[in-house]
């Protein structure tokens, strides 16, 4: 294929019938150009198919750019640090632009935490956000404000349309939900009873993605397994996790006829690892995310399958839409929906965190 040849403003000029300043100022748009000569260099544009260089554009400019990220508050080796780390990936591959990212937490609990979150947010004047939307009413004070100010914003991991966002990155829950229904029940299709763990407070789960999993998941049993009870267990969030042994305990000696478990959060190697030291090989969970805990309970056996959601790809991918956005002045696909892959013990270290754009 034949190199395009490089189009400068001087051949567009001439192509036009016009100065190069007139040029210059077309391609900048700046004031100051006559309607005739606007015409000319648009025509001039078309019939030589010029593409600027927004690279080179956005280099020469020389400004820097800070995004912010709001995200759920949470603990060392979870799926938000995977996010955080392909946030920052990103940032470090767009070094020579000057884009940087910090994060402002909030808990999802406690709707005044992310009010108090999207204020500070404001007050730093950010150039692009990256939210994990709490509820949709509280989120669309927020959003409101940031589309009042022109500043752009991309939703993670739950996509919420009404608030208009850039762009939206995660999984269609409703559909992983399902899907995890169907590939549970290859293996638990003799089963009358599945237990499935929740962490909850106040009758809350901690997202709307878990909510519509568990949708989809419901709806599956229900057209295809209607006789199949489905019985909640509950471990709190306020409580330590040493109580979490005796709720189980309590659980899998009343219910013995219990040999499936699911949740729709990444906690799995809560029940994992209880299993691994009750040595209760009889029984499994499936759950979300490729985080280290579940990944050990994937090779030792007690996680029969993971859903990956590819949190390191998103938070890398979030910062590259704003930068194409904010920085190249580029379109962006609205809505961008993580492939919903499935983990075992078998294809585990296959797995890739990694990405580039």
């Amino acid at each position: 294929m034949a190199k395009k040849e490089i189009i400068r403003i001087k051949d567009i000029a001439i192509r036009a019938g016009v100065s190069v300043g007139t040029v210059d100022r077309v391609l900048h748009n700046r004031p100051n150009v006559s309607k005739k000569s606007l015409e000319k260099v648009n025509k001039a544009l078309e019939e030589m198919d010029y593409q600027p260089n927004m690279y080179a554009s956005a280099l020469a400019y020389n400004k820097t750019y800070t995004f912010y990220c709001l995200l759920p508050k949470h603990e060392s080796e979870a799926y938000w640090e995977e996010i955080e780390e392909g946030c920052l990936a990103a940032c470090e591959h767009r070094r020579d632009f000057g884009i940087s990212v910090e994060f402002i937490y909030y808990n999802r609990f406690d709707p005044k935490t992310f009010e108090r979150a999207t204020t500070d947010c404001l007050k730093l004047q950010p150039d692009g956000i990256i939210v994990v939307p709490a509820s949709l009413e509280v989120t669309r004070k927020f959003t409101d404000q940031l589309h009042a100010q022109q500043t752009p914003f991309i939703l993670l991991d739950s996509y919420m349309p009404d608030l208009r966002p850039l762009s939206f990155y995660g999984q269609d829950s409703f559909q992983s939900g399902y899907f995890a229904a169907r590939m549970l029940m290859l293996i638990a299709w003799k089963e009358k009873e599945i237990m499935l763990m929740k962490q909850m407070r106040n009758g809350n789960v901690a997202s709307k993605q878990q909510e519509n999993r568990e949708t989809g998941f419901r709806h599956y049993m229900r057209d295809h397994f209607p006789d199949v009870a489905i019985t909640v267990v509950n471990l709190p969030l306020d409580e330590s996790p040493e109580n979490y042994e005796q709720i189980l305990d309590d659980f899998f000696r009343e219910h013995t006829n219990v040999h499936h478990c699911i949740t729709f959060n990444s906690k799995a190697h809560l029940v994992g690892e209880y299993l691994l030291h009750a040595n209760r090989r009889d029984i499994q969970i499936m759950g979300y995310d490729m985080v280290p805990k579940n990944e050990e309970c994937v090779r030792e056996g007690s996680i029969s399958f993971l859903i990956a959601q590819h949190a390191y790809r998103q938070g890398y991918s979030c910062i590259e839409s704003l930068f194409e956005a904010i920085v190249l002045k580029k379109k962006v696909n609205p809505v961008n929906y993580m492939p919903i892959e499935i983990l075992t013990k078998e294809n585990v270290d296959f797995y890739r965190r990694t990405f580039k754009g």
